[in-house]
């Protein structure tokens, strides 16, 4: 008899990849020009942003599912409005990418990622550069170099937006460490669309005015309400799916998880869009480029488990252990969560590995382990 808990964990995380895989897709299909044809990657998220954030409004005001933070003006002036500006900035970049390269060589861009985040993080002081994790993004950036000299169809413009959109995305998890974290401000998937997402439509409505209202004016555009609607609860579905499966897996599932899924949604856009050639050189570099982001996860966790060693006593780390643990999965305290997307994230900022394919979740690699903590209470 198969255990139950263990079947809903493999099923959250079926569900997680299936959405999460689908979105991309869908996304794509919309934008391109040889499918749906609607080429306007700022409207679509605004579109996102404005439907998730109406649903986070009602889930927190008026059904009360999820109860709001304390907010002062300050904090959300100081804090939230540029985490927002950079998020806006990486969904727009991100959904542009998509008009011009395809979603394998996307996919494989995104293994640059960690290297982002490291950066961003030594830079801003949230992190220090360390030998090894030096020397595993220098791993993930030849890989990612040979994966592009492989592409057949590489576009340089293509490609700037999609490394544009990493490194805003980056800076929006320091940010987010740098102004949240240390006001003790913690938001989980709901909070974060109900905060973030109108104030990043804000953002988008200038660029959107100035780059894509006139083609719209100008051009004959299709509009599918239940095409965009279905685009947006797929998008919002993913978000809920992720709430999900934090719950219910530690860092270790997650990141294998991830993997899986970008190794899938590479062999299906390969399918689905028969234009998006895949080469030799294209695996070999992201086979060298997830080497280094495999090794990387496995020094973060390595990292994790021993400050929890040195950080709690052994009754509390015995009591914790067995509440919480699973399998090989990690249990992270409530300080030293080990989160990999979310603007509610804890911990250093270069242990973050996110989510970018789900519009909808302030983080695009956008998993993150918030923790237990979120739903336990504790």
């Amino acid at each position: 008899m198969i255990n139950k808990t263990l079947f809903l964990t493999y099923f959250y995380l079926f569900i997680y990849i299936l959405l999460s895989s689908g979105v991309i897709l869908y996304n794509k299909w919309v934008l391109s020009p040889k499918y749906f044809n609607f080429p306007l990657p700022i409207t679509l998220t605004m579109i996102h942003m404005g439907f998730s954030g109406a649903v986070a409004f009602l889930l927190i005001r008026v059904f009360k599912v999820v109860s709001p933070v304390k907010m002062t003006f300050e904090i959300y002036a100081t804090s939230v409005v540029p985490i927002s500006a950079f998020f806006a900035s990486s969904l727009w970049f991100g959904n542009t990418a998509y008009l011009h390269i395809s979603v394998a060589f996307i996919q494989m861009l995104k293994a640059l990622m960690p290297v982002a985040t490291f950066i961003m993080a030594v830079m801003c002081g949230t992190d220090k550069g360390r030998c090894d994790v030096f020397l595993n993004m220098l791993l993930v950036s030849v890989g990612v170099v040979i994966s592009s000299y492989g592409e057949i169809h590489f576009n340089i413009v293509g490609t700037l937006y999609q490394v544009t959109g990493i490194f805003a995305e980056a800076l929006r998890l320091v940010l987010t460490q740098v102004l949240l974290q240390k006001k003790g401000l913690t938001l989980n998937p709901i909070t974060s669309l109900y905060y973030i997402a109108p104030c990043s439509f804000v953002f988008l409505f200038v660029p959107w005015y100035l780059l894509e209202k006139p083609a719209m004016e100008v051009s004959q555009i299709q509009f599918n309400f239940w095409i965009f609607f279905s685009n947006a609860i797929c998008a919002l579905a993913l978000n809920f799916s992720i709430f999900l499966v934090i719950g219910r897996t530690g860092a270790v599932t997650i990141r294998v998880a991830g993997v899986l899924k970008d190794w899938i949604l590479i062999a299906l856009s390969t399918v689905i869009f028969p234009e998006s050639t895949i080469t030799g050189l294209n695996i070999i570099g992201y086979a060298i480029a997830l080497c280094g982001v495999v090794m990387y996860n496995y020094i973060k966790v390595k990292d994790v488990r021993a400050s929890q060693s040195s950080a709690e006593s052994l009754p509390d780390r015995i009591t914790k252990d067995w509440k919480f643990e699973k399998s090989s999965d990690i249990f992270v305290p409530d300080n030293t969560s080990d989160n990999e997307e979310s603007v509610g994230v804890s911990g250093s900022a270069s242990d973050i590995n996110i989510d970018e394919e789900a519009p909808l979740i302030p983080s695009s690699r956008l998993l993150s382990h918030i923790g237990r903590t979120q739903l336990t209470g504790k």
